[in-house]
């Protein structure tokens, strides 16, 4: 799908379905700038489920891990041209980390914010202190100032949810592999959320952590109705610009997690929220918070992509149920409204790629179903659910069914499909989504990373 804005008015939107591309491994190297010179020493501490994340924009990256001792510690950074036989420079430079008791497992979660990060650099970091550190790691920033940005979207590892954690896990590893050796160039990998099967059990989260490739592309994280009952989304993701007040929580002070945040990257503003919370006014509090980010930022950037887990327009499973009935009142005519471009969805386990959507309905009777390029006017959005990253579930699609609900039926140019998708696609195959920034041009494609062969464990345990 290729969104154009133009600048004034309609855009051009074109969808492609690539084949998978073969697996390589791939080396990326990493990290920096300004901040703090001196480290702290500490009893020895066991540093796992390290992670790197997104910053508030393009010079800053947040790394968040988890740490069996509460000392002070550090994320040491320096530009990878400066190590020498992989010793650090003096010259490199430690961000302090806010470290806090830990209520999954007992120990404790630290996140660090690395700042003024110059472009077109190689960087490598650590985290630790002195004679404590972790293995280093690498990422190579790109052009801060061009039109262009590559960044792939990830739909529902779910890690778990096959019975088996090491073959969900082995899919989601080949997964990243195969997306990131065919698009190396891609500079932000975006969740769809349900990371995980169950919010609090370390050995999903350490499977999903596994690939060295979420410590070398910044992960912008989503929370999915399978990461709320527990704290540990919020403990291994530290995101920026985070409102966690009630209406964008869900569940007891104890175990809720999650809120609303957003980033901006190069000229793309980033909204994300937490779509669980939706009852008692959540969604006019999710809609209040966009709006207020639009109106401060929005003017900076040339599209505006929205993020959050439930797909209010996917084919599958999902399709009826009544929280996603409330939110498809409640959401599209606001959407419309701010200017949204894209709205990128998980939950559903399928595939699909709606029609320009204006205020809730299709804003060209005339665009035809699978269309390579549609003419995209003001106020039209485009919604996408991605498909399982992992291979660990998937849901086959559903008829339009008008009696659960009945604006939600059939597609009058293609009856099999609902009314609001120009595609619908489920293959039980592993798939990622890739998006193109292309000046006033925005690329969607969803591209296989497998076959129904291993690693794929819906297929593979039936």
């Amino acid at each position: 799908m290729k969104l154009d804005k133009g600048t004034q008015g309609p855009g051009l939107v074109r969808r492609r379905v690539a084949m998978s591309a073969a697996a390589a491994a791939i080396g990326a190297t990493a990290v920096f700038g300004g901040g703090l010179t001196t480290a702290a020493h500490a009893d020895s501490a066991t540093l796992t489920g390290i992670v790197l994340g997104v910053g508030a924009n393009e010079t800053q990256r947040v790394v968040s891990w988890y740490s069996s001792a509460g000392t002070a510690q550090v994320i040491q950074v320096a530009p990878t041209s400066k190590l020498v036989n992989g010793e650090f420079p003096t010259s490199a430079v430690t961000f302090p980390a806010t470290v806090t008791a830990n209520s999954v497992n007992g120990g404790y979660n630290a996140h660090a914010t690395i700042d003024s990060l110059k472009q077109n650099t190689a960087y490598s970091y650590r985290v630790g202190v002195e004679g404590q550190w972790s293995p280093t790691y690498s990422f190579t920033t790109q052009d801060f100032n061009g039109n262009n940005l590559d960044f792939l979207f990830f739909g529902d590892p779910q890690i778990g949810s096959s019975g088996n954690v090491a073959k969900d896990g082995a899919g989601w590893l080949d997964t990243l592999d195969v997306a990131l050796a065919a698009n190396p160039k891609a500079e932000l990998l975006v969740s769809g959320g349900d990371q995980v099967e169950t919010a609090n059990t370390e050995t999903q989260w350490n499977a999903f952590l596994a690939p060295d490739k979420l410590r070398q592309y910044p992960w912008a994280a989503t929370i999915g109705n399978h990461d709320v009952g527990g704290r540990a989304y919020e403990q291994h993701f530290w995101t920026p610009n985070t409102d966690r007040s009630a209406p964008y929580y869900n569940g007891s002070a104890a175990t809720r997690s999650g809120g609303d945040y957003w980033f901006k990257y190069k000229n793309v503003l980033f909204i994300d929220i937490n779509s669980n919370a939706y009852t008692n006014g959540s969604d006019a509090a999710h809609i209040d918070y966009i709006t207020n980010v639009v109106k401060e930022h929005g003017a900076d950037a040339k599209h505006t992509v929205l993020i959050y887990h439930h797909a209010i327009y996917s084919p599958a499973a999902h399709a009826n149920d009544s929280d996603n009935k409330q939110r498809r009142q409640d959401f599209p005519a606001a959407f419309s409204k701010l200017g949204v471009d894209l709205v990128l969805q998980g939950h559903d386990h399928s595939y699909s790629r709606s029609y320009v959507i204006k205020n809730g309905e299709k804003a060209n009777k005339d665009e035809q179903p699978g269309a390579d390029s549609v003419v995209k006017g003001p106020g039209g959005v485009i919604y996408v659910t991605a498909n399982s990253a992992s291979g660990s579930k998937y849901y086959d699609l559903t008829a339009p069914d008008v009696t659960k609900d009945p604006n939600f039926g059939p597609d009058p140019l293609n009856p099999k499909s609902h009314w609001a998708n120009s595609v619908e696609n489920q293959e039980h195959v592993r798939t990622y989504v890739r998006i193109q920034v292309r000046g006033n041009k925005l690329v969607v494609e969803n591209i296989r990373s497998g076959t129904c062969a291993a690693p794929n464990a819906a297929v593979e345990l039936g």
